[in-house]
């Protein structure tokens, strides 16, 4: 925490204006008081843990100190709302005592709330700092590698020669890319707008429109984050907060954030096939081989993390450290990928930066933690959500939904997980849900807010590339991630979506059942089959879907009795349009 405050006030200016040619007097002071209030605890831990926690004047000296110092360096790195919002819970602490009804505590007086945030494990210091001290600065650091070595030119090289011809081949791309990179960074904007800048004047060129070009981006960003192995680093958050291995989430993770995808590339496609748009030439795509020779290399480090993760027996931490090295030594295979020196240094420089910005709003949400501890926030707010919900499961869900979505809107995906979590997930876990997939359900939402307006941060970057209006780019990305608001409620009813306790036999039949009815989500969205859809018919798909990610025998028969009715309307119907076109010609 030292090391990162002292990084904080030498690298980010106090605003976006200030001179950054020479070094103001007052960060060079800011970056020296960020050392006693660390050092503090380090150099007088026996002493702090024979008073048996009770604070002296130092203590709250140190600890207030240390506070503001956070929050300066939230507001420097991650922006005024993360702050704003930390400011409020402490307000709500000292001043809870006057509220009405259930969260009403109280109250703390200030001596009590720097103890907590200073001197326990439920605050500043709490397990999303540690994890980011341990795991997340490790894959940040060999994402980091990997994007020097040109990772993000594969991703683009092999989507494009894979999708690029088909029909709406960029915007495919933009989603095979956007997913791989956004698994890596873990920042949905930072993802938006590396892969934006190349994708979203492709998909413009073809023939899509400007909203759905940023809404595919700024959809296919977001969801980078619940892709495993790595999910934007919170999966190892998650991990040490549940107390189950990182592997068991990574296998539980896949098949909801597969079906994401599927639900964003069958729109991408019906929405191309509906306006008649073509792919790409194939003179103007790389070809599969020349990009597997020139840079196919780099995917092994990820085969070899994938090795060491699940099949080495070795820890995270060793997994990881090995695969940072394997990561410089494979790309010095061909000469366009190797790494000089400089490069290495500037990959360590690289993940460093990164680092201090994830490490930062951990610190800043231990902050809303510790308060949400003290104060019973966080039971009272799920205690509140199973009161309002009644005894129904789904106004339950849909009430930890709008308030997973309100707590993550404008926090990056780690302070997102980590306030859902402390306060939604509980309402979950009170009605009999297991933890693992309450913490998935309050994820994918936190995550989600960052394309649900009114404050969408990566559909109004995407917006910003393409030129269009963040809003209506907003409200699209919403609608390309019709799969992804589904899919929660429907693991929550049936793990077998999860593929949790699940036979070979049954897992496969619930994969082929998912799949269909992402592929009737897709089509209600767009309202077009093999032909227009009325809105009746489109409602009828939407009902479909979700009745075939209901797991269940009853539910696909009538899910797929819905689809082959529809088939058949929509081919006679378009058999009949051919043929009247026919004689028309004639």
């Amino acid at each position: 925490m030292s090391f990162v405050l002292i990084l904080v006030f030498l690298l980010f200016p106090p605003t976006k204006k200030a001179r950054r040619d020479h070094l103001p007097w007052y960060d060079i002071a800011l970056s020296g008081l960020s050392i006693p209030s660390t050092i503090y605890l380090f150099v007088n831990y026996e002493e702090i843990v024979t008073r048996g926690g009770l604070p002296i004047t130092v203590d709250i000296i140190m600890g207030t100190l240390l506070v503001v110092l956070v929050f300066e360096a939230g507001r420097r790195v991650t922006g005024i709302a993360l702050p704003i919002l930390a400011l409020l819970f402490v307000a709500y602490a000292m001043f809870g005592r006057d509220l009405p009804g259930i969260f009403r505590h109280r109250g703390y007086d200030w001596p009590q709330l720097a103890e907590q945030f200073y001197m326990t494990t439920e605050g500043i210091f709490s397990t999303a700092i540690g994890v980011s001290s341990t795991y997340i600065i490790l894959f940040i650091i060999f994402g980091a590698f990997l994007a020097k070595s040109g990772m993000g030119q594969l991703f683009n090289d092999l989507a494009m020669a894979l999708t690029g011809r088909s029909r709406g081949g960029p915007a495919k791309v933009s989603v095979i890319a956007s997913g791989f990179l956004g698994s890596i960074n873990g920042s949905a904007i930072a993802n938006t707008v590396t892969t934006g800048n190349f994708t979203i004047p492709l998909m413009k060129k073809i023939g899509y429109s400007r909203v759905f070009a940023g809404a595919v981006e700024s959809s296919a960003s977001v969801g980078g984050q619940i892709l495993p192995p790595i999910m934007g680093a919170a999966a190892f958050i998650m991990a040490e907060t549940l107390g189950i291995p990182y592997t068991d989430i990574v296998l539980i993770a896949i098949l909801p954030a597969v079906l994401f995808y599927l639900g964003i590339l069958v729109q991408v496609h019906i929405r191309a096939t509906k306006d008649n748009l073509s792919g790409i030439p194939r003179s103007e795509l790389p070809k599969l081989t020349d990009v597997l020779k020139e840079r196919g290399h780099l995917l092994l480090p990820i085969f070899f993390l994938l090795y060491m993760l699940f099949f080495s027996g070795t820890t995270i931490l060793f997994s990881a450290a090995c695969t940072i090295i394997v990561t410089i030594f494979i790309s010095a295979f061909r000469k366009s990928t190797r790494m000089s020196f400089r490069d290495l240094i500037d990959a360590l420089e690289s993940g460093a930066r990164i680092t201090i910005s994830v490490a930062i709003a951990c610190a800043t949400v231990g902050i809303i933690v510790g308060v949400s501890g003290i104060t019973g926030f966080g039971l009272n707010l799920a205690n509140a959500i199973v009161a309002i919900g009644g005894e129904s499961l789904f106004l339950t869900l849909l009430f930890t939904m709008v308030a997973c979505i309100v707590l993550g809107m404008g926090m990056p995906s780690i302070p997102a997980y980590i306030i859902t979590a402390t306060m939604a997930a509980p309402a979950l876990v009170q009605l009999g849900i297991e933890p693992i997939v309450a913490h998935l359900f309050v994820f994918y939402f936190g995550i989600f807010a960052n394309i649900t307006p009114p404050v969408a941060l990566a559909a109004f970057a995407a917006a910003g590339l393409s030129g269009a209006g963040p809003m209506r780019t907003g409200f699209n990305a919403l609608k390309l991630a019709l799969a992804g608001f589904v899919v929660p409620f429907m693991f929550v009813y049936n793990e077998a979506l999860l593929l949790i306790d699940t036979t070979l036999m049954s897992g496969i039949l619930v994969i082929i059942s998912a799949i269909l009815g992402v592929l009737m989500l897709g089509i209600a969205a767009e309202r077009y089959f093999l032909y227009k859809l009325n809105l009746l018919f489109s409602g009828l798909m939407a009902v479909g879907g979700i009745l075939f990610l209901y797991p269940g025998v009853m539910t696909d028969v009538i899910a797929l009795a819905i689809l082959l009715f529809i088939f058949t309307v929509q081919f006679i119907k378009k058999k009949r349009h051919s043929t009247a076109e026919i004689t028309t010609a004639s």
